[in-house]
């Protein structure tokens, strides 16, 4: 008879300690299931974009030097900067800073006793600029 509560003892003790573990599990399944399901969701789409990333071309590096002196030449002929960086394919900030980094370069090796080119700006690096009316209404 002793063996026989000590075996109702152990059944009982094991049956009550697992029924709160089958509780939670219960409650866990179906959060689980949720978030396998977005798993799954996030992998096709990054698999979407990664197949769309790999269609678009990587961007084109700066300025070669043939596009740079054309650049310069139509900004020297009066033409807008929006209409060259359209002609050359290039982004209009770069070739803000490809003159502005011009300007400042002949600045630093100009002589002092050169001759009036109308097509090179005079006076002072600080006077020189580029049409600011037509690059900031055109962002």
């Amino acid at each position: 008879m002793r063996y026989c509560l000590c075996l109702y003892l152990f059944v009982s003790l094991k049956r009550d300690l697992s029924a709160p573990e089958a509780r939670s599990m219960k409650k866990l399944q179906p959060m689980e299931a949720h978030w396998n399901a977005k798993m799954e969701s996030l992998d096709e789409r990054w698999k979407e974009l990664s197949q769309i990333s790999s269609l678009l071309a990587p961007p084109r590096s700066g300025l070669n030097l043939s596009k740079r002196s054309q650049a310069l030449q139509m900004f020297l002929r009066g033409e807008t900067p929006l209409d060259i960086s359209a002609a050359l394919s290039i982004p209009r900030n770069e070739f803000e800073l490809l003159v502005k980094v011009q300007q400042v370069g002949q600045a630093h090796s100009l002589p002092t006793g050169r001759v009036n080119n109308p097509a090179v700006p005079s006076g002072p690096p600080s006077s020189w600029s580029l049409p600011t009316t037509s690059l900031r209404s055109s962002r």
